[in-house]
């Protein structure tokens, strides 16, 4: 009995030199089998995007010391080199700074690198996807080793009831909306002003005080969020990160998508299973969603070839992993890269001026 229930009749096919055979399982379901096993997809998983993570990763940990050396001079009375990559951490910021740049004309010369950090990062989602999320930024690159880790810990991989999982998914993007209006509110000359105001010269180094002198509530608050994240899989990129919800809208611009040929698809739901954001993309012509990060998980995990495929349009070559990430490096560090050689890289402070502001810092406030 359990052998005729896996008896299969064959159906006709539309075009008899296709690979891909459509066949009737004896319950009357239908499925797709490979009759030429030379469209199977060979050869090990790559690891470019490891690399180029571990590579942005270790870049950002030498930004992070010299800032804290920077740091420890001012509290000597000595200003020593400062990294304007540090300016990255500052969306908020960036965000202001953009909006005045776009209302003026004026690029606000207090913290242009993370002005240009940006842009660079929206221009890459608007152009590719949102690989900014899964290659370059160093908190999902934690957050998914995080995950990783937990996988090794449990043997499996958790997942939020579909109730809750709906329910948090908003969270980011009424985040990023709260900044936004916030943002919008503020007049020319109030962004001017706060721009220019002492609290948003030092606002790097107040942040770097704040986790020196973490408070409990905060340290709770990490604590949890490390947790959520070993147990479930980017939760704080699926469920909290703003910045990740601009990128996403942003990235539904771009023209570059994962694209399934449905011809040669033999529906075994592989793309499915190991997209970090739960995307059904063995269902999907095109995935349209916001939150594809252009990871090319699903494209690697689908065992035939030029099925899935990372391209501009259905007719067009799919672009590989190696040329994806380095088109995208080459497109976010290019604009970093004009940046400093037009001279717009480095903040205009004085070193006398942070020694000067660095004295009184413990008093100095934002105005909204």
């Amino acid at each position: 009995m359990i052998f005729m229930e896996l008896y299969r009749t064959k159906i006709s096919d539309i075009d008899p030199s296709s690979p891909i055979r459509t066949v009737r399982l004896k319950d009357g379901r239908t499925i797709r089998k490979v009759v030429d096993k030379s469209i199977i997809k060979r050869g090990r998983k790559s690891d470019i995007r490891s690399y180029v993570q571990i590579f942005l990763l270790t870049i950002t940990l030498w930004i992070g010391i010299d800032f804290y050396l920077f740091v420890s001079g001012l509290e000597k009375g000595v200003v020593t080199y400062r990294p304007p990559g540090v300016e990255g951490f500052l969306p908020i910021s960036s965000l202001m700074s953009l909006r005045y740049y776009l209302l003026t004309g004026v690029l606000s010369h207090v913290h242009p690198a993370g002005f240009f950090i940006l842009v660079a990062a929206i221009m890459v989602s608007m152009l590719m996807k949102k690989g900014f999320c899964s290659w370059i930024c160093p908190v999902g690159f934690i957050s998914e080793s995080m995950h990783q880790l937990g996988n090794k810990i449990f043997g499996r991989s958790f997942r939020l009831p579909r109730f809750l999982d709906v329910a948090l998914r908003p969270v980011k993007y009424l985040l990023l909306a709260f900044f936004l209006v916030t943002i919008s509110m503020l007049s020319v000359s109030q962004l001017g002003q706060f721009l220019n105001s002492d609290y948003n010269k030092v606002a790097d180094i107040k942040l770097y005080f704040f986790f020196v002198h973490i408070s409990d509530f905060s340290l709770t608050v990490i604590g949890i969020l490390i947790v959520l994240s070993v147990l479930y899989e980017n939760f704080w990129c699926r469920y909290a990160c703003p910045y990740g919800a601009l990128l996403g809208l942003t990235s539904l611009f771009s023209p570059m998508k994962v694209r399934r040929i449905e011809e040669s698809c033999i529906d075994c739901g592989k793309c499915a299973e190991v997209c970090p954001s739960l995307l059904p993309v063995d269902k999907l012509d095109q995935v349209n969603s916001a939150e594809c990060t252009g990871c090319y998980s699903c494209v690697e995990a689908c065992p035939i070839r030029d099925t899935l495929k990372f391209s501009v349009s259905s007719g067009s070559k799919g672009l590989s992993q190696r040329r994806y990430g380095i088109l995208m490096l080459a497109l976010f560090f290019g604009i970093i890269g004009l940046a400093m050689i037009s001279g717009f890289w480095t903040t205009s402070i004085t070193g006398r001026e942070y020694l000067y502001l660095f004295r009184k810092i413990g008093a100095l406030g934002h105005s909204f």
